[in-house]
């Protein structure tokens, strides 16, 4: 049976699939296509259905209900082993009893019939190399940091070609700055062997710097599905605005509107000004929204001259706190009518003028094109 609606290029789909434990919805009505070669992310908190996505794919779980494929074939009831896909598992699940060369041939020695001494040391010094470990051939796995275990993580997972790999957090238990450098390793290494990757995290700068697209759920269910530009740009609804980095929501309702603007007055008493485009288009005189912006949206001004000419909103507002982010600086602002809300100011503003002051009294604006009207849930 092939996979119905698909793109020729298709490796891995999901038609309307779902996974219940009794009662528990883990999955829920999944509708998915990833392309061969992909780099796609499955984004989201705790308990959201992320992982049970991976497990399906993988095959240590089956549908409860729905499809799942494999280069447009269904594998609803093939077992794991028979799949061609490998995992990289959060702890790497490496064996601490094998050396280096022992551990990554350890999947192509399970195999029937299994490939020659000569090959089997061929495909692990290329996988090798490949993860830069080369020269690390017998070391033991206590003996390597942690970068070095991931890396040994994925080259036993790389060595037997498959066609998806499937990584379950493989960076969580990375430092920050490890973490970041093992992102740009992750990126390069599937650039260069040109094989599917399905990422799990929810680090959110994890998957908007790695992934062509990202999917963001919810609940068993995805949300909305894009690249990394779009969902941070154009997302659906507040619940993925606020997932993805940082924004500032003032609710409201909307207060009037024709084709190129839109008015929408917030609870507090202020009325902001908006130009109207497809999204805003959907709700009507009347519904209640928000209103999103994006805390580096928001300009700062010492004098109101300085402030865009095309503003959706104008005000006043006092510095509550500051704290300095390296490139950038963050500021917590409060005003009577629009509350709290963050704006991030590029560090070069404050190398030529001083930072602004804890209490001092600051004008915010933000232009007409930048905010979002979104649906109040």
């Amino acid at each position: 049976m092939t996979t119905k609606g698909a793109r020729p290029d298709t490796v891995v789909s999901f038609r309307n699939a779902s996974k219940y434990y009794g009662d528990v919805v883990a999955a829920r009505n999944l509708d998915l296509d990833v392309a061969s070669g992909e780099f796609l992310s499955f984004l989201g908190p705790s308990g959201c259905g992320k992982t049970t996505s991976l497990r399906l794919i993988a095959g240590f779980d089956q549908p409860s209900e729905g499809e799942v494929f494999l280069q447009g074939e269904c594998v609803n009831g093939v077992p794991a082993y028979r799949r061609p896909v490998n995992m990289v598992f959060q702890h790497y699940a490496l064996f601490p009893h094998l050396n280096i060369v022992d551990n990554v041939a350890y999947g192509l020695k399970q195999r029937s019939p299994k490939p020659s001494s000569k090959e089997i040391g061929q495909r692990v010094n290329e996988v090798l190399e490949l993860v830069q470990l080369g020269g690390f051939d017998y070391r033991r796995i206590w003996e390597m940091s942690g970068g070095q275990q991931q890396r040994v993580a994925l080259a036993r997972a790389l060595i037997n070609k498959p066609k998806v790999l499937l990584l379950d957090e493989p960076l969580a238990a990375l430092d920050r700055k490890l973490r970041r450098e093992m992102q740009i390793e992750l990126q390069n290494l599937q650039r260069n062997v040109g094989i599917t990757f399905i990422l799990v995290t929810h680090d959110q700068e994890e998957a908007l710097s790695m992934s062509d697209r990202v999917c963001i759920m919810r609940d068993g269910e995805i949300v909305q599905i894009g690249s990394p530009l779009d969902l941070y740009d154009r997302p659906k609804n507040r619940y993925v605005a606020d997932f993805v980095g940082k924004s500032n929501f003032f609710d409201g309702a909307v207060e009037h509107k024709n084709k190129s603007t839109i008015d929408i007055k917030l609870d507090g008493g202020s009325t902001v000004a908006l130009k109207a485009n497809a999204d805003s288009n959907e709700h009507k005189v009347g519904d209640r929204v928000c209103v999103s912006v994006r805390p580096e949206q928001v300009t700062l001004a010492r004098n109101q001259e300085q402030l865009p000419t095309d503003c959706a909103i104008k005000a006043k507002a006092q510095v509550m706190n500051r704290i300095f982010l390296g490139e950038q600086i963050e500021y917590l602002l409060r005003d009577e009518r629009l509350g709290e809300f963050l704006v991030r100011s590029p560090r070069q503003h404050a190398l030529s003028e001083r930072p602004f002051e804890i209490n001092e009294s600051v004008f915010v604006a933000w232009s007409r094109d930048t905010a979002l009207v979104l649906g109040s849930e």
